[in-house]
């Protein structure tokens, strides 16, 4: 009887580097996605925006590129190509509707980002309707937000991050560093595991939702687990984001110490650049900055908390399970040497010029890889779990760690960017 014959697969991990890489190849050589616009209101016609006969094209042309690269993705990982082709539309088109509702102009003023109407759809289907098991089976949050990780990479430029000086990465590290042991001790106090208290601690000194995927992938987390924690992360950036440009004006705080408070503490990019914004250009151009010097240390955490989590695994387990160089090359995500090398492909060896040319667009698509990931956070995520006796600890624990972390972070952006330091 003959053997079955194998098919040659990648793991999730490469496979996003792969996609990922394809993606960027393209734009190199000039083929790349024109981002649609969701702008609508004031007055203008939709019919001239967002329904437009261009700009519906455009909506067309990202869908059908997208499409490809999910499908595609399915059949170098193994999985069922016809239940991707079945869900990705519905997926998208849920994301497409959060775009329009985030374009409004009105919304615009809130400074609310789309990703936080692809979570409230998301969670809106997944609560009040009963979802077909094709669609429920096929969710890939970390799928999508990997490919928008690795295209991250791209954005994360070493040389305009060290001409504001070494201060915001200054910043960062003792940022990370002390918000992170405090939340993880905070987590231990509440005696919450270890596995979500890495997590949490993670996307709270870090860099948000980008962090807790690094993490999740590094430990090999639970998606639970990670759904609670990104929707912690999404939760508590609007807030802040609205409240902190006002809390920096009532202290009188200068913008290069606001901007440096604001890119610290806010947990998602694009929060930082709306909250930057509404304080003035010098704190915006600083918000960034730091929070790209925390982008920047992404690669070493994951890195760091692969080789912690595998001799912690190794220690606690009845099986002695020696913590070899294979074993943490094993553990490791992959997608962040994806991340990493695209870091720093982009700073040291491509044309100022080209990175400037293909900049918007790849940024657009990462936007919607993020956006796609979200939608399906939501879907997979039962509300009742978010708000359940189990998980009361983990949200006072979260909420205890942001709240150390504005105080910190206020306190090291005053020292560095308030004084003759800068």
């Amino acid at each position: 009887m003959a053997s079955p014959k194998k098919t040659f697969t990648l793991s999730e991990d490469w496979a996003v580097v792969v996609l990922g890489y394809i993606i960027i190849l393209l734009a190199l050589l000039g083929v790349y996605i024109i981002a649609p616009t969701y702008d609508w209101g004031n007055g203008a016609p939709i019919s001239d925006t967002v329904l437009s006969g261009g700009n519906c094209y455009r909506i067309l042309i990202q869908f059908l590129f997208a499409y490809t690269i999910a499908i595609l993705g399915a059949l170098i990982t193994g999985k069922n190509v016809a239940t991707i082709f079945k869900s990705f539309p519905v997926i998208f088109l849920l994301t497409m509707l959060a775009s329009f509702l985030g374009g409004n102009e009105q919304v615009k003023v809130l400074n609310l980002e789309t990703v936080i109407f692809c979570l409230a759809i998301g969670l809106a289907a997944r609560n009040f309707f009963n979802l077909p098991a094709w669609l429920k089976d096929t969710l890939s949050s970390e799928f999508f937000v990997k490919i928008g990780l690795v295209l991250l990479g791209t954005n994360v430029i070493f040389s305009d991050i060290l001409k504001t000086g070494s201060l915001g990465l200054i910043q960062a590290l003792l940022v990370v560093l002390s918000v992170w042991y405090f939340s993880f001790w905070l987590c231990k106090k509440m005696k919450i595991d270890k596995e979500l208290s890495i997590m949490m601690s993670s996307a709270v000194s870090i860099c948000g939702v980008s962090a807790a995927i690094a993490t999740s992938g590094a430990i090999k987390g639970d998606s639970k687990k990670l759904s609670l924690v990104v929707s912690l992360v999404l939760i508590t950036a609007v807030p802040m984001m609205i409240a902190m440009p006002w809390v920096a004006r009532w202290l009188g705080l200068s913008q290069e110490v606001t901007g440096a408070w604001l890119g610290g503490t806010i947990d998602t990019t694009g929060a930082v650049a709306a909250s930057g914004t509404l304080v003035g250009e010098t704190a915006l151009k600083i918000s960034t900055i730091v929070k790209f010097s925390q982008n920047v240390l992404l690669g070493f955490a994951a890195f760091a908390i692969s080789i912690y989590w595998t001799y912690t695994k190794a220690a606690s387990s009845q099986v002695s399970e020696k913590p070899t160089l294979k074993l943490i090359w094993q553990r490791f995500p992959k997608f962040v040497i994806g991340f990493v090398f695209a870091s720093l492909v982009f700073s040291f060896f491509i044309d100022p010029e080209i990175i400037q040319t293909i900049k918007s667009p790849l940024k657009s698509l990462q936007g919607l890889w993020f956006a796609l990931a979200f939608t399906c956070i939501g879907l997979e995520t039962n509300f009742r779990d978010l708000v359940g006796v189990q998980n009361r600890k983990p949200v006072l624990a979260f909420l205890g760690a942001q709240a150390f972390n504005i105080l910190i972070t206020l306190l090291i952006a005053y020292f560095l960017f308030g004084s003759d330091l800068y």
